[in-house]
C-alpha cells in the first residue's frame, strides 16, 4: 500500500472525535530549493527560455523562499529519462514536452499535441476552460505527478529536408525524426521515423543518420544551425499546430509544498505559456527571413500530401481508442477544439483575411 492511500484509509478510520483533533497540514518550513530535470540543453531557444522564466517567476514571486535548481539534459538524468526520474523522487520537478511520455500512457499525447489538432490558442481554451488541466491531474495522479502546461512553441513546421518532397511516395524510406503521435502518424505514411532529442538533431542532420527532421520554429531552428545543411524548409506542418510545454511534480514533493508556494507554481505556470506563446510569434518572422537570405527554399506540402498526413494521422489517433481515459481526454478535446474554431473562424479568422485584403489592396 502507497503512503497516500495508507492515509487515506487511516483518515477513514478514524473516530470523530480523533478527527476534530488533527492539527492543520503540516508544511516544509523555510526556504526550499526544488531539483528541476529538463529535456533540452542549457540554452535552446523557446524550450529553456520556457524553463528559466518559469524558474525566474517563482523565485520573484515566492521572494525567494522557493527557488529550482536547473538541470539540464544529460546533467543528471538524460532526455527522455525525466519522467521516470520525478516519478522515482530522484528529483523534484520536471520541465519538458509530455508527448516523450506517451509510451506511459498515450493521453499525454495530447497535453503537447496531435496531428491537426488545437493551436496554442485553441489549446490553451480547452486546458484553462474546457477540462483539459482536470484531465491533466486525474493523468498525473496515475504516476505520482502534478503536473501543468507550461510554455507553448505554438505552430511547429513541417520541418527540413535536403531535397523537396513533391508526392507522397516521396516520404517513403525517409529518415525522419519526429516524435509523438505525428511521428505514428508520419510512419503510417511510410517514412522511417525516429525520436531524437533536440540536442541531437543537428548531429543527425550533418551526419545523414536522418535525411530530414522538425524541431520548433523559425528562431529556435536557426539557433541550432539547420540552415547550414537542409535547404527546403516546409513552413507548415500537420503534426504540432500549438506545441505546449509542460512542469511536472513529484505528487509528495507537491503535496509538501505550502499552500502559497502551490499557487504560486501554477500561476507561473499559466504566465509562462503566455510569454512563451508571445516570444514565438514576435521572433519567428524575423527569423524566417533571415534563413530565406541565407539561400533556404521556404515551400509548402501539395494537397496531396496533405490528404495522405490526413489519412495517416487518423490511423495513429484511432490506435489508442481501447483505453478508457485517452478516449475521455480525445473526446474532451475535439469537444473544445470543435467549439472554440467554430467561433474563431467567424470571427477573427474572418477579421485577419479582410484585414489582409484592404491593407494589401491599399
Amino acid at each position: 500500500m502507497d503512503r497516500r492511500s495508507f492515509l487515506k484509509k487511516s483518515t477513514v478510520g478514524g473516530t470523530a472525535a480523533a478527527a476534530a483533533t488533527l492539527a492543520a497540514p503540516a508544511y516544509a518550513q523555510g526556504n526550499r530549493t526544488l531539483t528541476m530535470v529538463q529535456s533540452v540543453p542549457h540554452g535552446f531557444a523557446i524550450f529553456d527560455d520556457a524553463a528559466v522564466y518559469f524558474n525566474n517567476a517563482v523565485a520573484a514571486m515566492s521572494d525567494g523562499s522557493l527557488t529550482i535548481d536547473k538541470k539540464a539534459a544529460g546533467e543528471l538524468v538524460g532526455a527522455f529519462e525525466v519522467f521516470d526520474a520525478v516519478t522515482a523522487g530522484q528529483a523534484d520537478v520536471y520541465h519538458s514536452a509530455d508527448y516523450y511520455f506517451g509510451g506511459q500512457h498515450p493521453g499525454y499525447y495530447y497535453f503537447t499535441a496531435v496531428p491537426f489538432g488545437g493551436t496554442a490558442q485553441e489549446l490553451t481554451t480547452w486546458y484553462l476552460h474546457g477540462g483539459g488541466m482536470e484531465l491533466h491531474d486525474e493523468l498525473g495522479q496515475i504516476f505520482g505527478l502534478k503536473s501543468f502546461l507550461c510554455g507553448n512553441t505554438t505552430v511547429q513546421p513541417g520541418g527540413w529536408f535536403r531535397e523537396p518532397i513533391n508526392s507522397a511516395a516521396d516520404l517513403q524510406g525517409l529518415k525522419f525524426r519526429m516524435p509523438g503521435l505525428g511521428g505514428q502518424a508520419l510512419g503510417n505514411t511510410g517514412a522511417s521515423v525516429q525520436s531524437i532529442p533536440g540536442g541531437e538533431i543537428y548531429q543527425a542532420l550533418a551526419s545523414g543518420a536522418i535525411d530530414a527532421a522538425e524541431w520548433i520554429g523559425p528562431f529556435a531552428d536557426e539557433r541550432l544551425g539547420f540552415q547550414e545543411i537542409c535547404k527546403y524548409y516546409y513552413t507548415a506542418g500537420f503534426h504540432e499546430p500549438g506545441s505546449a510545454l509542460s512542469v511536472a511534480f513529484n505528487r509528495d514533493i507537491w503535496d509538501d509544498l505550502s499552500p502559497a508556494h502551490q499557487a504560486i507554481c501554477e500561476t507561473a505556470a499559466v504566465a509562462t505559456s503566455s510569454w512563451s506563446i508571445a516570444q514565438s510569434n514576435h521572433n519567428n518572422g524575423a527569423a524566417l527571413q533571415r534563413i530565406q537570405s541565407a539561400g533556404v527554399n521556404i515551400v509548402q506540402f501539395s494537397d496531396e500530401i496533405w490528404d495522405a498526413f490526413g489519412t495517416a494521422a487518423k490511423q495513429a489517433m484511432d490506435a489508442y481508442m481501447d483505453d478508457p481515459l485517452y478516449v475521455q481526454i480525445r473526446e474532451s478535446f475535439e469537444t473544445s477544439m470543435r467549439s472554440s474554431s467554430g467561433w474563431l473562424s467567424r470571427s477573427e479568422g474572418e477579421y485577419v483575411r479582410q484585414r489582409d485584403r484592404v491593407l494589401g489592396a491599399a
